[in-house]
């Protein structure tokens, strides 16, 4: 099959119409259906979306390229789309695409159709072809330009092998490579033709070994390996790395071999990667060590977030609004309970649904359940094994869900002796049990009891200040609400606040916690608004709902924030926070009532100062964390 046959000219849009990332898709599926190449129009377009969920497909250089393979499509097809003004796809590059390619592939693909998409992939490497593709008008134009690129690709690799067997034998400096991405059929071989195409260009021998939808091809032999001087491997799924032991080795994703194969092999070439060490001479799971890991628990996280979102979005909203109500209503009015009660419920499953999916990455579905209760443990005031009560928040939650994880995973492992006739009994018995004791004995003979011991110790000592430095307390209140957003430092400056403002009925203390707690959202909505670009698509979504989270004095709406970027997102928000604690009280203002935020404006004493202090703190903490988070494609 050639590459005409999968580039058919009624899949073509030479005036791609959409302005947004989601109308792209849309219309280009829409082209799909139409033709009848895509028969589950739903179907493939979840394939897509989690596509691009894992990693934007916009790889820069103006071009997407989409692509899902599902049982909803009926043959192997690349469909070519052209946009004059460009569209923002989330590209690593912060581009406009201008140039589309959404390849649709079967569950089962032939390895015909499978080698037309890779030679396809191959070519959109090429500068030349690239910028002749932005100049096209018409379906034929685009066919001339592939034909073309083919015709010069086949002369120039006329007289030599694509990659030769015998690669150390004119004395080159010689690297071994692998590719591969979840899907893999355009990625992989984009990755290994930029790769070859960039050692040529340094006079550097190389063979690349891809993992794509035709199965691992052009494997890497045990003497190749030793010759080799480093490896390279771009991947976003995992490959056997044994068989790497005590080579210079890089890990990096997939879409580093597509933009960065230059520097991948300059750094090689001056040994700049690092040693890789397998536990296992058989593990072919082993990850490498000079960041795998972490982009590992990035996943996980994600995961865990990307699930967490809706319940954070869908119940804080709902939550604001009904405080909204409340100043008309009344606290005992049906319609204040009714939206605050669904709003409460909502907020109720965040850190169950963020450590089960969090546990759900690491150990595929029997971690589930395991994560969720124990996530679910870390926001029950439950007596402990110390008789104390108190809650983790969203870090016992974290705790759980990655120990969950890897308590199935182990589990796993262990009973790997059960006889094939029992495995039954693994997913629907020894899974959940053991796995729900495991998780359930860490959060409470562990987890709960040392953050109850952590929350003892700050009421002792908050009690201890007193209030006779009023500013310095409203710091110390205002900055440990953003500390862990729920978790046993914010409950027990809120609860003291509480404390004072019923003994005392006055709302100083009340003021600085509140606008604390409001800073928080507030932050990463003002960061993600004006640097859009160090953020994902999610994110900036989050970052919408946020603005009125904030508001309404619902400090959960960074904790997704706070879940995948802790560091940076926990000490701006506490430095903005602590700020806007210790201005409200410099300027003594007063908030009688224990939650609203700036919905209780009204009632508050010094109304201007009130939102001053709340917008200096916002302010502060949303440019340290937009100015402090790099930009997005160096996360990836």
């Amino acid at each position: 099959m050639e590459i005409r046959d999968l580039l058919q000219k009624d899949l073509m849009i030479m005036n791609l119409k959409a302005t947004t990332k989601a109308e792209a898709i849309d219309e280009m599926i829409d082209k799909y259906v139409a033709s009848g190449v895509v028969t589950d129009r739903e179907t493939y377009k979840k394939g897509i979306l989690e596509r691009e969920q894992e990693s934007t497909t916009g790889i820069g250089d103006e071009i997407a390229m989409p692509h899902a393979k599902t049982n909803a499509v009926k043959e192997a097809a690349v469909l070519f789309a052209k946009s004059s003004d460009g569209v923002d796809f989330d590209a690593l590059d912060g581009k406009p695409v201008k140039l589309f390619f959404m390849i649709a592939a079967p569950e089962g693909a032939n390895n015909a159709h499978l080698q037309a998409l890779a030679k396809l992939s191959g070519l959109l490497i090429d500068p030349t072809l690239v910028n002749n593709l932005k100049s096209t008008r018409t379906p034929d134009d685009v066919l001339k330009c592939f034909e073309d690129a083919e015709a010069a690709k086949e002369t120039v690799d006329a007289n030599e092998e694509k990659q030769s067997s015998n690669v150390d034998a004119d004395g080159k400096p010689f690297i071994v490579a692998v590719s591969a991405c979840p899907n893999g059929i355009a990625h992989t071989y984009m990755a290994e033709a930029a790769l070859i195409k960039a050692a040529k260009e340094k006079n550097i021998n190389i063979k690349v070994e891809t993992n794509g939808s035709e199965g691992v091809k052009n494997k890497l032999t045990a003497a190749e390996i030793e010759k080799a001087d480093g490896v390279i491997v771009t991947a976003d799924k995992k490959v056997a790395m044994a068989r790497f032991d005590g080579k210079q080795l890089l890990n990096r994703p997939v879409i580093d071999g597509i933009n960065k194969a230059d520097q991948l092999i300059d750094q090689i070439e001056n040994n700049e990667g690092t040693t890789f060490h397998s536990t296992e001479s058989n593990d072919d799971t082993e990850e490498a060590t000079d960041g795998s890991f972490w982009n590992e628990i990035y996943k996980d996280l994600m995961n865990g977030i990307s699930h967490m979102l809706p319940f954070v979005v869908g119940g804080g909203i709902i939550m604001a609004i009904s405080f909204m109500l409340e100043r008309y209503v009344g606290q005992n009015s049906m319609w204040f309970t009714f939206p605050n009660n669904i709003g409460t419920y909502a907020f109720s499953f965040l850190i169950p649904i963020l450590a089960g999916f969090i546990a759900q990455s690491i150990g595929d579905l029997p971690a589930l359940m395991p994560g969720v209760v124990g996530g679910f443990m870390a926001t029950q005031a439950a007596a402990s094994v110390v008789h104390t009560t108190s809650v983790s928040g969203f870090i016992g939650g974290l705790i759980a869900g990655f120990a969950a994880g890897v308590f199935v995973n182990f589990l796993k492992k262990a009973f790997k002796w059960v006889p094939k006739s029992l495995e039954g009994l693994k997913p629907m018995l020894i899974y959940p049990i053991l796995g729900l004791l495991l998780v359930g004995g860490l959060m409470f003979f562990i987890v709960n009891p040392v953050f109850a011991a952590v929350n003892a110790w700050v009421t002792s000592f908050l009690e201890s200040m007193g209030t006779g430095n009023a500013v310095l307390l409203g710091t110390l209140l205002g900055g440990m609400m953003a500390i862990d957003m729920g978790g046993p430092f914010n409950k027990a400056a809120y609860a003291f606040a509480i404390a004072a403002f019923t003994s005392t009925k006055s709302g100083n203390l009340m003021a600085a916690v509140m606008i604390g707690g409001m800073i928080p959202p507030l932050a990463t909505a003002i960061a993600t608004t004006i640097w859009p670009k160090k953020f994902t698509q999610q994110e900036r979504e989050a970052g919408i709902s946020n603005w009125v989270l904030g508001l309404s004095f619902i400090t959960e709406g960074a904790i997704p924030f706070a879940t995948a970027d802790p560091l940076r997102v926990i000490i701006s928000s506490v430095i903005g926070s602590a700020i806007g604690g210790g201005l409200s009280q410099l300027w003594k203002v007063s908030v009688p009532a224990p939650h609203g935020g700036l919905w209780v404006l009204p009632l508050a004493d010094h109304k201007l100062l009130y939102l001053a202090a709340v917008v200096i703190g916002a302010v502060i903490a949303g440019a340290i964390l937009g100015i402090w988070k790099p930009k997005l494609e160096e996360n990836k």
